[in-house]
């Protein structure tokens, strides 16, 4: 596949659009956007542009005018082609992060990983429970996501497990930042070898309700792990 690339000009006119009146605040940012279709391309089956556009842009954007919509359809699409593309072809891309408001020094991975999470989420077919006898290498793969978008600890906490001291924190948030472009690329080829394999895993469709066990193992109910809502940012 043909890498397809987007100039700086024209991310940050879609990065401006999707701030615009037009969507009223219900449109997501450009990093939870990036997060977000990550995990589209990524996912174990075809979700289709009709159930996740209507979560980037909300319900009822209200456009100036057809030449706006367009710009901005086309803009979105190309952003999702340069992402699909790279991932295809195993390129590496710049993750879009943006600086912490209370510490400019710092980037904020929580939206960019809340965007990856939520499309995981999106379609019919649950990523643990296709996952199979690979459930666990998937869950040490995902584990970077609920880490750094804080999750992990905040389960922990709110159940009164023990954590991580400050300084095993802030190295394991460390290592997860180094290494999430290589997890996003590994979950990629982790599905796509499946896909492609002679005897390929059956994908179960079937939800999980969310008082079942939750299928990564960690033995809590589903609603409290990875059937999580994340507060998109």
């Amino acid at each position: 596949m043909q890498t397809v690339f987007m100039t700086e000009q024209e991310i940050d006119r879609l990065e401006d659009l999707l701030a615009s009146d037009t969507f009223k605040g219900e449109s997501m940012t450009l990093d939870t956007l990036q997060g977000f279709l990550c995990a589209i391309t990524s996912a174990p089956e075809t979700i289709p542009q009709a159930v996740w556009l209507p979560e980037v842009l909300g319900e009822s954007p209200h456009y100036a005018s057809p030449q706006e919509e367009m710009e901005t359809m086309d803009l979105l699409l190309k952003f999702y082609s340069s992402i699909s593309s790279a991932l295809a072809n195993g390129d590496d891309f710049d993750l879009i992060l943006y600086s912490l408001e209370d510490n400019p020094d710092e980037l904020d991975y929580t939206a960019w990983c809340d965007g990856y999470i939520y499309a995981s989420q999106l379609g019919e077919v649950n990523w643990f429970k296709a996952a199979g006898e690979f459930t666990e290498d998937l869950g040490e793969k995902m584990e970077a996501f609920f880490l750094l978008n804080g999750l992990l600890k905040e389960d922990a906490l709110k159940h009164k497990q023990p954590w991580l001291t400050a300084k095993e924190e802030k190295r394991a948030l460390e290592k997860a930042q180094e290494d999430l472009p290589t997890i996003i690329g590994d979950i990629y080829r982790f599905w796509k070898t499946r896909q492609a394999s002679a005897n390929p895993m059956r994908l179960e469709s079937d939800k999980i309700g969310r008082n079942d066990p939750c299928p990564c193992g960690s033995g809590k109910k589903y609603k409290q792990c990875c059937g999580q809502e994340p507060t998109l940012h």
